[in-house]
Protein backbone atom coordinates (compact mmCIF):
# COMPACT_ATOMS: atom_id res chain seq x y z
CA UNK A 1 0.00 0.00 0.00
CA UNK A 2 2.95 2.34 0.71
CA UNK A 3 4.24 1.80 -2.80
CA UNK A 4 0.85 2.63 -4.27
CA UNK A 5 0.64 5.82 -2.17
CA UNK A 6 4.13 6.90 -3.21
CA UNK A 7 3.35 6.13 -6.84
CA UNK A 8 0.14 8.17 -6.62
CA UNK A 9 1.96 11.16 -5.10
CA UNK A 10 4.75 10.91 -7.70
CA UNK A 11 2.29 10.75 -10.59
CA UNK A 12 0.27 13.65 -9.16
CA UNK A 13 3.35 15.87 -8.83
CA UNK A 14 4.68 14.80 -12.22
CA UNK A 15 1.36 15.53 -13.93
CA UNK A 16 1.28 19.02 -12.42
CA UNK A 17 4.89 19.68 -13.43
CA UNK A 18 4.38 18.43 -16.97
CA UNK A 19 1.06 20.11 -17.66
CA UNK A 20 2.04 23.53 -16.31
CA UNK A 21 4.97 24.04 -18.70
CA UNK A 22 4.72 27.10 -20.89
CA UNK A 23 5.88 27.27 -24.46
CA UNK A 24 8.87 29.50 -25.06
CA UNK A 25 9.79 31.17 -28.31
CA UNK A 26 13.02 33.05 -27.71
CA UNK A 27 13.68 33.72 -31.41
CA UNK A 28 10.34 35.43 -32.00
CA UNK A 29 11.23 39.13 -32.27
CA UNK A 30 8.67 40.28 -34.82
CA UNK A 31 7.42 43.77 -34.30
CA UNK A 32 10.52 44.88 -32.36
CA UNK A 33 10.66 48.67 -32.29
CA UNK A 34 14.28 49.86 -32.21
CA UNK A 35 13.28 53.44 -31.35
CA UNK A 36 11.09 52.57 -28.34
CA UNK A 37 12.42 52.61 -24.81
CA UNK A 38 14.20 49.36 -23.86
CA UNK A 39 11.75 48.62 -21.04
CA UNK A 40 8.80 48.99 -23.42
CA UNK A 41 10.42 46.59 -25.90
CA UNK A 42 10.99 43.98 -23.22
CA UNK A 43 7.47 44.34 -21.83
CA UNK A 44 5.89 44.15 -25.28
CA UNK A 45 7.94 41.20 -26.48
CA UNK A 46 7.83 39.07 -23.35
CA UNK A 47 4.26 39.86 -22.41
CA UNK A 48 5.28 41.18 -19.01
CA UNK A 49 2.79 43.23 -17.12
CA UNK A 50 3.28 46.45 -15.27
CA UNK A 51 0.98 45.60 -12.37
CA UNK A 52 1.89 46.81 -8.90
CA UNK A 53 3.50 44.48 -6.35
CA UNK A 54 0.28 44.30 -4.32
CA UNK A 55 -1.56 42.77 -7.26
CA UNK A 56 1.26 40.30 -7.90
CA UNK A 57 1.22 39.30 -4.22
CA UNK A 58 -2.54 38.77 -4.41
CA UNK A 59 -2.12 36.53 -7.45
CA UNK A 60 0.59 34.47 -5.71
CA UNK A 61 -1.55 34.10 -2.57
CA UNK A 62 -4.58 33.01 -4.61
CA UNK A 63 -2.48 30.49 -6.56
CA UNK A 64 -0.90 29.04 -3.41
CA UNK A 65 -4.20 28.71 -1.56
CA UNK A 66 -5.81 27.17 -4.63
CA UNK A 67 -3.03 24.59 -4.80
CA UNK A 68 -3.43 23.82 -1.08
CA UNK A 69 -7.18 23.44 -1.62
CA UNK A 70 -6.55 20.87 -4.34
CA UNK A 71 -4.26 18.95 -1.98
CA UNK A 72 -6.94 18.99 0.74
CA UNK A 73 -9.55 17.64 -1.68
CA UNK A 74 -7.12 14.90 -2.78
CA UNK A 75 -6.64 13.93 0.90
CA UNK A 76 -10.41 13.69 1.33
CA UNK A 77 -10.64 11.55 -1.81
CA UNK A 78 -7.85 9.29 -0.53
CA UNK A 79 -9.80 8.81 2.70
CA UNK A 80 -12.91 7.91 0.72
CA UNK A 81 -10.94 5.44 -1.38
CA UNK A 82 -9.46 3.91 1.77
CA UNK A 83 -12.95 3.59 3.27
CA UNK A 84 -14.32 1.96 0.13
CA UNK A 85 -11.50 -0.58 0.03
CA UNK A 86 -11.57 -1.31 3.77
CA UNK A 87 -13.67 -4.43 3.25
CA UNK A 88 -15.44 -4.05 6.59
CA UNK A 89 -12.22 -3.84 8.61
CA UNK A 90 -13.01 -1.41 11.42
CA UNK A 91 -9.39 -0.32 11.85
CA UNK A 92 -9.10 0.72 8.21
CA UNK A 93 -12.50 2.43 8.35
CA UNK A 94 -11.31 4.37 11.40
CA UNK A 95 -8.13 5.42 9.59
CA UNK A 96 -10.19 6.49 6.59
CA UNK A 97 -12.51 8.57 8.77
CA UNK A 98 -9.51 10.25 10.41
CA UNK A 99 -8.00 10.99 7.01
CA UNK A 100 -11.23 12.46 5.70
CA UNK A 101 -11.69 14.54 8.86
CA UNK A 102 -8.14 15.86 8.59
CA UNK A 103 -8.71 16.78 4.94
CA UNK A 104 -11.98 18.51 5.77
CA UNK A 105 -10.41 20.48 8.64
CA UNK A 106 -7.55 21.46 6.33
CA UNK A 107 -10.00 22.59 3.66
CA UNK A 108 -11.90 24.71 6.20
CA UNK A 109 -8.63 26.31 7.36
CA UNK A 110 -7.60 26.99 3.76
CA UNK A 111 -10.96 28.59 2.96
CA UNK A 112 -10.73 30.75 6.10
CA UNK A 113 -7.19 31.79 5.17
CA UNK A 114 -8.39 32.65 1.67
CA UNK A 115 -11.16 34.83 3.12
CA UNK A 116 -8.77 36.67 5.42
CA UNK A 117 -6.18 37.09 2.66
CA UNK A 118 -8.82 38.38 0.23
CA UNK A 119 -10.00 40.94 2.78
CA UNK A 120 -6.47 42.09 3.64
CA UNK A 121 -5.36 42.33 0.00
CA UNK A 122 -8.51 44.20 -1.06
CA UNK A 123 -8.01 46.63 1.84
CA UNK A 124 -4.37 47.06 0.83
CA UNK A 125 -5.30 47.68 -2.79
CA UNK A 126 -7.98 50.18 -1.81
CA UNK A 127 -5.69 52.08 0.57
CA UNK A 128 -2.81 52.30 -1.93
CA UNK A 129 -5.04 53.09 -4.91
CA UNK A 130 -3.76 50.15 -6.97
CA UNK A 131 -6.05 48.51 -9.48
CA UNK A 132 -6.54 44.77 -9.89
CA UNK A 133 -6.12 44.75 -13.66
Amino acid sequence: MKIAKRLFVFLFVASIALTSALSVSAANVTGWDENAAPAANVEAQLGLGNSPPQVMAAKVINWALGFLGIIAVVIILMGGFKWMTAGGNEDKVGEAKKLMAAGLIGLIIILAAWGVATYVVSSLLTSTGASTS
